[in-house]
């Protein structure tokens, strides 16, 4: 029988793709998801319990009835602007949800967690890239509420004996090669997707937040990881976790960074459309640069990244939209980036 992975935020971008990458690797994922942010029809590999990470006794209960053997906690509200209005949402929902999945794991007896954690832990840092051992010092609630989990984890390993890793992973973006699943959200944020949306009609303009940014281009940088890559990463790391390999923190990113214009040049490349971009003031809680030093994932967890050049997360992205999002008349809602 296959060994059962729980996988909580399963219905959503990236838990999807790693239910994807577990079934392929001959795991049976089984995906906690209480749909608020999720898509039922992400879930394809295995089965889907709708119910909240909040609650300790369905947690517990669903790991005893699949024989749950290890956890892959996605589950988690992840807008920068959204957590620094609303941090009291952020932190009741990823520190203390995670303290009650945490001990629904507990008591059903799951001792190995994989945590889906954030580059946003950094906040600003002088020196790019960025290491695991460099000061964690978060500027936005998001950033902090994954810190806090990180904690936790550590707290939990030395006091219960938990096996735990955590991937502080970049900016996840591109879709499934194969066109399955991809990225899909009713208030859509991020920059490559948004971008995508402008060309197809469903928003009336497209916004970069900030063109001062002490950058060569002056707007921000960051590492883009595709997101098929990310799920390649998760499924390196359970495997460490589940036969004695390396555990811990791990940076899951290229190295590399591209500026938010040199994005939107290289989705007019693919697509063959000019975009007329006007541009906004910095967000509050957005870093500069943002970019990843991957060696310790490379050299402890085997992670080399195959699909995360810029060409093939905007082509593979764009094939994704093309499907999820048929062109329509602009709207009036102006469309605005957080990346």
């Amino acid at each position: 029988m296959a060994h059962r992975i729980l996988v909580t935020g399963g219905a959503g971008y990236i838990g999807a793709h790693t239910c994807k990458a577990l079934k392929r690797a001959g795991y049976e994922p089984v995906t906690l998801d209480n749909l608020c942010l999720g898509h039922r029809d992400f879930v394809r590999w295995g089965p889907l319990v709708v119910a909240d990470i909040a609650d300790t006794s369905a947690v517990r209960d669903v790991c005893r009835d699949y024989q749950v053997v290890a956890a892959i906690h996605f589950a988690a509200y992840a807008a920068v602007a959204e957590s620094i209005n609303d941090p009291a949402k952020y932190y009741a929902n990823n520190v203390v949800g995670s303290y009650r999945l945490m001990e629904g794991l507990r008591a059903a007896g799951v001792s190995t967690v994989l945590f889906s954690s954030s580059c946003d832990v950094y906040g600003i840092q002088n020196q790019q890239p960025i290491s695991e051992d460099s000061t964690a010092n978060p500027i936005n609630s998001y950033g902090a509420s994954k810190l806090m989990v990180e904690r936790m984890l550590a707290d939990y390993g030395r006091s219960y004996n938990l096996r735990w890793s955590a991937l502080r992973y970049f900016n996840a973006c591109g879709a499934d090669a194969e066109g399955e699943i991809g990225e899909l959200r009713d208030d859509e944020t991020h920059l490559i997707p948004r971008a995508l949306m402008w060309i197809q009609g469903h928003l009336e303009n497209f916004q970069i937040f900030g063109s001062n940014y002490p950058t060569p281009d002056g707007t921000a940088i960051r590492d883009y990881i595709h997101v098929t890559d990310l799920a390649d990463a998760h499924l390196l790391a359970l495997r460490a976790l589940l036969h004695d390999g390396p555990s811990g923190i791990f940076n899951i990113g290229t190295g590399r960074g591209y500026s938010v214009k040199e994005v939107v040049d290289e989705i007019e490349r693919t697509t063959g459309v000019n975009i007329p971009i006007a541009y906004a003031e910095r967000r509050q809680g957005d870093p500069p640069a943002l970019v990843a030093d991957p060696k310790r994932a490379a050299g402890g967890l085997g992670f080399r990244p195959q699909n995360s050049d810029l060409g093939t997360i905007i082509r593979t992205a764009w094939a994704w939209h093309q499907t999820a999002h048929p062109p329509k008349a602009r709207v009036s809602k102006a469309a605005m980036s957080e990346d």
